[in-house]
Protein backbone atom coordinates (compact mmCIF):
# COMPACT_ATOMS: atom_id res chain seq x y z
CA UNK A 1 0.00 0.00 0.00
CA UNK A 2 2.80 2.36 0.89
CA UNK A 3 4.63 1.48 -2.31
CA UNK A 4 1.56 2.29 -4.42
CA UNK A 5 1.16 5.62 -2.67
CA UNK A 6 4.78 6.50 -3.39
CA UNK A 7 4.32 5.69 -7.07
CA UNK A 8 1.25 7.96 -7.28
CA UNK A 9 3.09 10.82 -5.60
CA UNK A 10 6.07 10.34 -7.90
CA UNK A 11 3.85 10.43 -11.00
CA UNK A 12 2.05 13.53 -9.71
CA UNK A 13 5.38 15.24 -9.05
CA UNK A 14 6.57 14.46 -12.58
CA UNK A 15 3.39 15.95 -14.11
CA UNK A 16 3.53 19.09 -11.98
CA UNK A 17 7.23 19.50 -12.69
CA UNK A 18 6.62 19.22 -16.42
CA UNK A 19 3.85 21.82 -16.22
CA UNK A 20 5.94 24.30 -14.26
CA UNK A 21 8.89 23.72 -16.58
CA UNK A 22 6.75 24.44 -19.65
CA UNK A 23 5.36 27.62 -18.07
CA UNK A 24 8.88 28.76 -17.22
CA UNK A 25 9.98 28.11 -20.80
CA UNK A 26 7.04 30.15 -22.16
CA UNK A 27 7.80 33.01 -19.78
CA UNK A 28 11.41 33.10 -20.99
CA UNK A 29 10.31 33.14 -24.62
CA UNK A 30 7.87 35.98 -23.92
CA UNK A 31 10.53 37.99 -22.14
CA UNK A 32 12.91 37.45 -25.05
CA UNK A 33 10.27 38.64 -27.53
CA UNK A 34 9.45 41.67 -25.38
CA UNK A 35 13.09 42.69 -25.25
CA UNK A 36 13.37 42.63 -29.04
CA UNK A 37 12.79 45.98 -30.81
CA UNK A 38 9.45 46.26 -32.68
CA UNK A 39 9.55 45.71 -36.43
CA UNK A 40 9.52 48.83 -38.62
CA UNK A 41 6.04 50.18 -39.36
CA UNK A 42 5.00 50.59 -42.97
CA UNK A 43 3.97 54.18 -43.69
CA UNK A 44 3.56 56.50 -46.65
CA UNK A 45 5.44 59.78 -46.81
CA UNK A 46 5.63 63.09 -48.65
CA UNK A 47 8.06 66.00 -48.78
CA UNK A 48 7.29 69.53 -47.65
CA UNK A 49 6.93 71.53 -50.85
CA UNK A 50 7.01 75.21 -51.74
CA UNK A 51 4.00 76.32 -53.79
CA UNK A 52 2.75 79.61 -55.17
CA UNK A 53 -0.75 80.30 -53.92
CA UNK A 54 -3.07 83.00 -55.18
CA UNK A 55 -4.47 84.68 -52.06
CA UNK A 56 -8.16 85.47 -51.92
CA UNK A 57 -10.90 86.64 -49.57
CA UNK A 58 -13.34 83.80 -48.86
CA UNK A 59 -17.06 84.39 -48.39
CA UNK A 60 -20.43 82.83 -49.09
CA UNK A 61 -23.20 84.39 -51.13
CA UNK A 62 -26.32 83.87 -53.22
CA UNK A 63 -26.87 84.13 -56.94
CA UNK A 64 -29.30 86.84 -58.05
CA UNK A 65 -30.92 87.36 -61.45
CA UNK A 66 -29.99 90.51 -63.33
CA UNK A 67 -33.73 91.15 -63.53
CA UNK A 68 -36.36 88.97 -61.94
CA UNK A 69 -40.11 89.51 -61.66
CA UNK A 70 -43.38 87.66 -61.26
CA UNK A 71 -45.40 88.54 -64.36
CA UNK A 72 -48.87 89.74 -63.32
CA UNK A 73 -51.94 91.34 -64.90
CA UNK A 74 -52.93 94.95 -64.30
CA UNK A 75 -56.59 94.43 -65.26
CA UNK A 76 -59.19 91.77 -64.55
CA UNK A 77 -60.32 89.36 -67.22
CA UNK A 78 -60.74 85.78 -68.37
CA UNK A 79 -57.74 84.00 -69.92
CA UNK A 80 -58.55 83.43 -73.59
CA UNK A 81 -55.11 82.29 -74.82
CA UNK A 82 -51.77 81.20 -73.31
CA UNK A 83 -48.84 81.74 -75.67
CA UNK A 84 -45.93 80.30 -73.66
CA UNK A 85 -44.63 77.08 -72.15
CA UNK A 86 -43.17 76.65 -68.67
CA UNK A 87 -39.38 76.99 -68.71
CA UNK A 88 -39.34 78.68 -72.12
CA UNK A 89 -36.75 81.29 -73.09
CA UNK A 90 -38.44 84.44 -74.42
CA UNK A 91 -37.41 87.76 -75.91
CA UNK A 92 -38.61 91.16 -74.72
CA UNK A 93 -42.08 91.94 -76.12
CA UNK A 94 -43.10 88.31 -76.64
CA UNK A 95 -46.86 87.79 -76.10
CA UNK A 96 -47.33 85.55 -73.07
CA UNK A 97 -51.07 85.65 -72.33
CA UNK A 98 -54.22 87.13 -73.81
CA UNK A 99 -57.24 88.13 -71.73
CA UNK A 100 -60.70 88.17 -73.30
CA UNK A 101 -61.18 91.60 -74.90
CA UNK A 102 -64.27 90.99 -77.07
CA UNK A 103 -66.38 93.53 -75.15
CA UNK A 104 -63.58 96.09 -75.30
CA UNK A 105 -63.19 95.58 -79.04
CA UNK A 106 -66.93 96.21 -79.54
CA UNK A 107 -66.74 99.36 -77.41
CA UNK A 108 -63.68 100.43 -79.40
CA UNK A 109 -65.67 100.36 -82.64
CA UNK A 110 -68.26 102.72 -81.11
CA UNK A 111 -65.56 105.06 -79.84
CA UNK A 112 -63.91 105.10 -83.26
CA UNK A 113 -67.26 106.05 -84.83
CA UNK A 114 -67.74 108.84 -82.27
CA UNK A 115 -64.28 110.12 -83.04
CA UNK A 116 -65.04 110.21 -86.78
CA UNK A 117 -68.30 112.08 -86.14
CA UNK A 118 -66.56 114.61 -83.91
CA UNK A 119 -63.89 115.10 -86.57
CA UNK A 120 -66.49 115.72 -89.30
CA UNK A 121 -68.46 118.16 -87.16
CA UNK A 122 -65.33 120.10 -86.32
CA UNK A 123 -64.30 120.39 -89.98
CA UNK A 124 -67.81 121.50 -91.05
CA UNK A 125 -67.99 124.18 -88.37
CA UNK A 126 -64.57 125.46 -89.37
CA UNK A 127 -65.88 125.84 -92.94
CA UNK A 128 -68.99 127.66 -91.69
CA UNK A 129 -66.82 129.94 -89.57
CA UNK A 130 -64.98 131.08 -92.69
CA UNK A 131 -68.29 132.15 -94.20
CA UNK A 132 -69.24 133.77 -90.87
CA UNK A 133 -72.37 131.63 -90.60
CA UNK A 134 -71.63 130.42 -86.99
CA UNK A 135 -69.79 131.87 -84.05
CA UNK A 136 -66.31 131.09 -82.80
CA UNK A 137 -67.74 129.43 -79.65
CA UNK A 138 -69.51 126.80 -81.79
CA UNK A 139 -66.22 125.90 -83.40
CA UNK A 140 -64.47 125.72 -80.02
CA UNK A 141 -67.20 123.44 -78.72
CA UNK A 142 -66.75 121.12 -81.73
CA UNK A 143 -62.97 121.10 -81.17
CA UNK A 144 -63.43 120.08 -77.51
CA UNK A 145 -65.76 117.23 -78.52
CA UNK A 146 -63.12 116.01 -81.01
CA UNK A 147 -60.35 116.15 -78.40
CA UNK A 148 -62.56 114.26 -75.94
CA UNK A 149 -63.27 111.59 -78.57
CA UNK A 150 -59.54 111.24 -79.28
CA UNK A 151 -58.84 110.85 -75.54
CA UNK A 152 -61.59 108.24 -75.15
CA UNK A 153 -60.13 106.30 -78.09
CA UNK A 154 -56.63 106.35 -76.58
CA UNK A 155 -57.99 105.23 -73.21
CA UNK A 156 -59.84 102.27 -74.71
CA UNK A 157 -56.82 101.25 -76.80
CA UNK A 158 -54.65 101.33 -73.65
CA UNK A 159 -57.18 99.16 -71.80
CA UNK A 160 -57.15 96.63 -74.65
CA UNK A 161 -53.33 96.67 -74.73
CA UNK A 162 -53.22 95.82 -71.01
CA UNK A 163 -55.08 92.59 -71.78
CA UNK A 164 -52.12 91.49 -73.88
CA UNK A 165 -49.49 90.48 -71.30
CA UNK A 166 -46.01 90.53 -72.86
CA UNK A 167 -42.49 89.86 -71.56
CA UNK A 168 -40.98 93.16 -70.35
CA UNK A 169 -37.43 91.86 -70.91
CA UNK A 170 -35.65 88.84 -72.32
CA UNK A 171 -35.14 85.88 -70.01
CA UNK A 172 -36.32 82.47 -68.86
CA UNK A 173 -39.87 81.74 -67.78
CA UNK A 174 -40.67 79.66 -64.73
CA UNK A 175 -43.65 77.40 -64.09
CA UNK A 176 -47.02 78.62 -65.36
CA UNK A 177 -49.46 79.58 -62.59
CA UNK A 178 -52.67 80.14 -64.59
CA UNK A 179 -54.95 77.99 -66.74
CA UNK A 180 -56.95 78.62 -69.87
CA UNK A 181 -60.41 80.05 -69.06
CA UNK A 182 -59.40 81.17 -65.56
CA UNK A 183 -60.68 84.56 -64.42
CA UNK A 184 -57.84 86.74 -63.16
CA UNK A 185 -58.07 89.63 -60.75
CA UNK A 186 -55.66 92.59 -61.03
CA UNK A 187 -52.26 91.59 -59.66
CA UNK A 188 -52.80 87.85 -60.21
CA UNK A 189 -49.51 85.94 -60.72
CA UNK A 190 -48.99 84.44 -64.17
CA UNK A 191 -45.39 83.18 -64.42
CA UNK A 192 -41.93 84.06 -63.03
CA UNK A 193 -39.47 85.66 -65.46
CA UNK A 194 -35.73 85.92 -64.79
CA UNK A 195 -32.90 87.39 -66.84
CA UNK A 196 -29.91 85.14 -66.09
CA UNK A 197 -27.21 86.18 -68.54
CA UNK A 198 -25.30 87.78 -67.00
CA UNK A 199 -26.06 86.83 -63.40
CA UNK A 200 -25.09 88.46 -60.11
CA UNK A 201 -23.68 87.00 -56.91
CA UNK A 202 -24.23 89.01 -53.72
CA UNK A 203 -22.02 88.41 -50.69
CA UNK A 204 -20.60 90.16 -47.63
CA UNK A 205 -17.06 90.83 -46.41
CA UNK A 206 -15.86 92.18 -43.04
CA UNK A 207 -15.35 95.92 -42.96
CA UNK A 208 -11.61 95.45 -42.25
CA UNK A 209 -11.22 94.12 -45.80
CA UNK A 210 -12.67 97.23 -47.43
CA UNK A 211 -9.25 98.46 -48.61
CA UNK A 212 -8.59 95.11 -50.34
CA UNK A 213 -11.49 95.20 -52.80
CA UNK A 214 -12.49 97.47 -55.69
CA UNK A 215 -14.83 97.50 -58.66
CA UNK A 216 -13.45 95.37 -61.50
CA UNK A 217 -11.62 92.94 -59.19
CA UNK A 218 -11.75 89.28 -60.26
CA UNK A 219 -14.05 86.87 -58.44
CA UNK A 220 -14.40 83.07 -58.58
CA UNK A 221 -17.37 81.07 -57.32
CA UNK A 222 -18.23 77.41 -56.80
CA UNK A 223 -21.75 76.00 -56.48
CA UNK A 224 -22.91 72.64 -55.17
CA UNK A 225 -24.61 71.76 -58.45
CA UNK A 226 -21.22 71.62 -60.23
CA UNK A 227 -18.64 70.48 -57.65
CA UNK A 228 -15.03 71.26 -58.49
CA UNK A 229 -15.98 73.69 -61.30
CA UNK A 230 -15.23 77.38 -60.95
CA UNK A 231 -17.05 80.29 -62.58
CA UNK A 232 -15.32 83.62 -63.02
CA UNK A 233 -16.58 87.19 -62.92
CA UNK A 234 -15.73 90.57 -61.49
CA UNK A 235 -16.98 92.98 -58.86
CA UNK A 236 -19.46 95.45 -60.33
CA UNK A 237 -20.85 97.19 -57.24
CA UNK A 238 -19.93 97.82 -53.61
CA UNK A 239 -22.42 99.17 -51.09
CA UNK A 240 -21.31 102.62 -49.90
CA UNK A 241 -22.47 101.97 -46.32
CA UNK A 242 -21.38 99.37 -43.77
CA UNK A 243 -24.11 97.25 -42.16
CA UNK A 244 -24.21 98.47 -38.56
CA UNK A 245 -25.64 95.16 -37.33
CA UNK A 246 -22.94 92.88 -38.74
CA UNK A 247 -20.18 95.42 -39.48
CA UNK A 248 -19.90 93.90 -42.94
CA UNK A 249 -19.76 95.26 -46.45
CA UNK A 250 -22.21 94.17 -49.17
CA UNK A 251 -20.57 93.33 -52.50
CA UNK A 252 -22.04 92.36 -55.89
CA UNK A 253 -20.13 90.57 -58.64
CA UNK A 254 -21.34 89.80 -62.16
CA UNK A 255 -20.67 86.59 -64.09
CA UNK A 256 -21.34 85.53 -67.67
CA UNK A 257 -23.96 82.78 -67.82
CA UNK A 258 -24.67 82.01 -71.51
CA UNK A 259 -26.04 78.49 -70.93
CA UNK A 260 -28.02 79.43 -67.82
CA UNK A 261 -26.20 76.82 -65.73
CA UNK A 262 -26.14 79.19 -62.79
CA UNK A 263 -29.61 79.87 -61.39
CA UNK A 264 -30.91 82.59 -59.07
CA UNK A 265 -31.04 81.50 -55.45
CA UNK A 266 -28.06 79.12 -55.65
CA UNK A 267 -25.68 79.06 -52.68
CA UNK A 268 -22.16 80.03 -53.77
CA UNK A 269 -18.71 79.90 -52.24
CA UNK A 270 -17.09 83.16 -53.32
CA UNK A 271 -13.37 83.94 -53.61
CA UNK A 272 -12.38 87.54 -54.21
CA UNK A 273 -8.96 87.23 -55.87
CA UNK A 274 -6.23 89.49 -54.47
CA UNK A 275 -3.57 90.83 -56.85
CA UNK A 276 -0.44 89.59 -55.04
CA UNK A 277 0.78 85.97 -55.01
CA UNK A 278 2.56 84.28 -52.07
CA UNK A 279 5.02 81.42 -51.59
CA UNK A 280 3.85 78.89 -48.99
CA UNK A 281 4.98 75.53 -47.60
CA UNK A 282 2.41 72.78 -48.15
CA UNK A 283 1.74 69.18 -47.19
CA UNK A 284 -1.05 66.72 -47.97
CA UNK A 285 -3.83 67.27 -45.46
CA UNK A 286 -3.62 63.61 -44.37
CA UNK A 287 -0.19 64.29 -42.87
CA UNK A 288 -1.64 66.50 -40.13
CA UNK A 289 -2.77 65.02 -36.82
CA UNK A 290 -5.34 67.42 -35.37
CA UNK A 291 -5.60 67.59 -31.59
CA UNK A 292 -7.17 70.04 -29.11
CA UNK A 293 -3.72 70.91 -27.77
CA UNK A 294 -2.23 71.56 -31.22
CA UNK A 295 -1.57 70.08 -34.65
CA UNK A 296 1.40 67.80 -35.24
CA UNK A 297 3.18 65.68 -37.85
CA UNK A 298 5.65 62.78 -37.73
CA UNK A 299 8.91 63.86 -39.33
CA UNK A 300 11.05 61.09 -40.85
CA UNK A 301 14.71 61.28 -39.94
CA UNK A 302 17.52 59.15 -41.34
CA UNK A 303 20.34 57.66 -39.22
CA UNK A 304 22.76 54.74 -39.45
CA UNK A 305 20.08 52.21 -38.47
CA UNK A 306 17.53 53.46 -41.00
CA UNK A 307 14.46 55.72 -40.90
CA UNK A 308 12.89 56.83 -37.64
CA UNK A 309 10.07 59.23 -36.81
CA UNK A 310 9.75 62.15 -34.41
CA UNK A 311 6.51 63.96 -33.57
CA UNK A 312 6.68 67.71 -34.15
CA UNK A 313 4.14 70.45 -33.42
CA UNK A 314 3.21 72.63 -36.42
CA UNK A 315 1.04 75.66 -37.12
CA UNK A 316 -1.27 75.23 -40.11
CA UNK A 317 -2.96 77.76 -42.39
CA UNK A 318 -5.36 77.49 -45.29
CA UNK A 319 -6.38 74.33 -47.15
CA UNK A 320 -6.65 74.05 -50.94
CA UNK A 321 -7.28 70.96 -53.03
CA UNK A 322 -6.19 68.60 -50.25
CA UNK A 323 -2.99 70.56 -49.51
CA UNK A 324 -2.61 72.37 -46.19
CA UNK A 325 -0.41 75.40 -45.62
CA UNK A 326 2.36 75.04 -43.01
CA UNK A 327 2.92 78.38 -41.31
CA UNK A 328 5.47 77.26 -38.75
CA UNK A 329 7.31 74.10 -37.63
CA UNK A 330 8.68 72.62 -40.87
CA UNK A 331 11.10 73.51 -43.63
CA UNK A 332 10.98 72.81 -47.36
CA UNK A 333 12.39 69.37 -48.25
CA UNK A 334 11.62 67.66 -44.92
CA UNK A 335 9.85 64.31 -45.21
CA UNK A 336 6.77 63.55 -43.12
CA UNK A 337 4.38 60.63 -42.69
CA UNK A 338 1.10 60.99 -44.61
CA UNK A 339 -0.58 57.71 -43.59
CA UNK A 340 -0.14 55.27 -40.70
CA UNK A 341 0.39 57.83 -37.91
CA UNK A 342 -1.91 56.04 -35.44
CA UNK A 343 0.56 53.22 -34.79
CA UNK A 344 3.64 55.45 -34.46
CA UNK A 345 5.60 56.76 -31.50
CA UNK A 346 8.79 58.76 -31.16
CA UNK A 347 12.02 57.06 -32.37
CA UNK A 348 10.08 54.19 -33.95
CA UNK A 349 11.69 52.77 -37.11
CA UNK A 350 9.58 52.95 -40.26
CA UNK A 351 9.58 51.61 -43.79
CA UNK A 352 8.24 53.94 -46.48
CA UNK A 353 5.80 52.33 -48.89
CA UNK A 354 3.82 54.91 -50.88
CA UNK A 355 2.20 52.26 -53.07
CA UNK A 356 -0.12 51.35 -50.19
CA UNK A 357 -1.47 54.86 -50.05
CA UNK A 358 -2.02 54.94 -53.80
CA UNK A 359 -4.07 51.75 -53.59
CA UNK A 360 -6.07 53.19 -50.71
CA UNK A 361 -6.78 56.38 -52.61
CA UNK A 362 -7.99 54.46 -55.63
CA UNK A 363 -10.36 52.27 -53.64
CA UNK A 364 -11.59 55.03 -51.36
CA UNK A 365 -15.36 55.52 -51.89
Amino acid sequence: MTKRMLLVLLALGLVLGAMFGWKHYQAQKMAALASMPPPPASVSAAYVQTETWQPYLAAVGSLVATQGILVTTEVAGKVSAIRFESGQQVEAGTLLLQLDDSVDQAQLEGIVAERRMADLQFKRREELLDSKTISRSDVDEARLRLENAIANLATKQAQIAKKRITAPFSGWLGIRQVDLGEYLQPGAAIVPLDAMDPIHVDYSLPERQLDQISVGQLVEIEVQAFPGERFGGQITAINPAIDTGTRSLRVRATLENPRARLRPGMFAEVRTVLPQRTQVLTLPQTAITYNPYGDSVFVIQEDESGSRVQRRQVETGGVRNGQVEIVQGLQAGEQVVTAGQVKLRNDQPVVIDNSIVLDQQITRP
